[in-house]
């Protein structure tokens, strides 16, 4: 019989989460006092729940996150710091994209270029099977493959659903001579997806992703979608997502029924020193074992996003990690993370 695979929702069991520190070599430099915190909150929030696995740029940095992690009362034992050097710490788009096939965790290493040639991506593209040759994974399988995709790009409802956005994964820049036919193909063969959803509206200002998915709209169960929505028509935002919002309604589950959906509104635009708009959006939220992690920005509608979320998911607690540092560089809390499903983590 032919091997079957299967992309696991974010709510599934998970072994643990990757992070990519942010070192003094790379944009963050200039503000590596503000961001470093964020860090630290996440692992300490992820390591309550289960394993944090992180990748840090030398020898001399791994010592300093391992002392920052101390300070922070982060458990040891629930932490694997190695040294792999890295461009920058967007881990949901340079990690490793996990499947099941027939049961069995397959972490595919698929090609990642700086968002279409963006930035420098040398080294995070290797990141992956640096992770595997240090034993990470242990003796988990993993797949090389030669297409350019990035974890931030596709959401799952574990039933054989993907949802994402044509601004994206149709870029002429990330897999040039591809058509829409040709990348459904390709999903549908390596992810193990049936049928595919796709948005043609709703991206953020500021965002240098071409319109990633898990800025827009989420998956809370196979049956409810969580997005970005702008009520005030004086905003640059509210046609686009007004947009959207009309395409999410008219999407339909493989039963044909309609999703349940669950808006979230944006903060207050929040702008750079240079007057950039900045892409702060609660849709970036990451769901782990027994909680969901949601990205707040010190506005008024942090609030409704916790309440909101917390009704999708009664099981979890909702804890919120101002994110207001990372936007700064145009992603947010679920663009710095990557789970890793049960059994895909090496148990020490």
């Amino acid at each position: 019989m032919p091997s079957v695979r299967h992309l696991p929702p974010e709510w599934a069991a998970q072994s643990g989460v990757m992070l990519t520190w942010p070192h003094p070599y790379g944009d963050w430099a200039p503000m590596l006092g503000q961001v470093e915190p964020v860090f630290v909150q996440l692992a300490l929030a992820i390591s309550r729940r289960e394993a944090v696995l992180i990748s840090c740029h030398d020898a001399a940095h791994r010592d300093h996150v391992a002392a920052r992690l101390r300070e922070a009362g982060v458990e040891p034992r629930r932490v694997r710091l190695l040294v792999v050097p890295s461009n920058d710490t967007w881990a949901r788009d340079h990690g490793p994209i996990t499947v099941l096939q027939d049961q069995q965790p397959l972490l595919l290493d698929f090609r990642f270029d700086g968002w279409g040639g963006k930035y420098p991506a040398e080294l995070d593209d290797r990141i992956c099977t640096r992770l595997k040759t240090l034993g990470a994974f242990g003796d988990r399988p993993m797949q090389e493959i030669d297409l350019v995709l990035e974890g931030g790009a596709i959401e799952t409802d574990g039933e054989g659903t993907l949802l994402t956005t044509e601004s994206c994964l149709l870029h002429g820049h990330r897999n040039p001579g591809l058509g829409r036919a040709d990348v459904e193909a390709l999903l549908k063969r390596h992810l193990g997806v049936r049928r595919i959803l796709w948005l043609r509206h709703g991206q953020l200002a500021g965002d240098d992703t071409d319109g990633h998915i898990d800025t827009l709209a989420r998956f809370c169960d196979p049956a409810t979608i969580a997005y970005s929505c702008c009520d005030d028509s004086a905003d640059e935002h509210f046609d686009p997502l007004q947009r959207m919002q009309a395409e999410l309604q008219a999407l339909r589950r493989g039963d044909g029924a309609a999703y349940q959906l669950v808006p979230l509104p944006i903060p207050a635009p929040v702008h750079d020193d240079n007057g950039q708009r900045l892409p702060a959006t609660y849709a970036n939220f990451l769901i782990i074992n027994g909680a969901v992690l949601l990205p707040t920005y010190g506005d008024p509608a942090d609030r409704v996003a916790v309440q909101r979320l917390g009704d999708c998911f009664p099981g979890r607690e909702v804890v919120a990690v101002n994110c207001s540092p990372l936007i700064r560089q145009y992603g947010s809390l679920h663009c710095v993370t990557m789970q890793l499903p049960e059994g895909a983590l090496a148990t020490d």
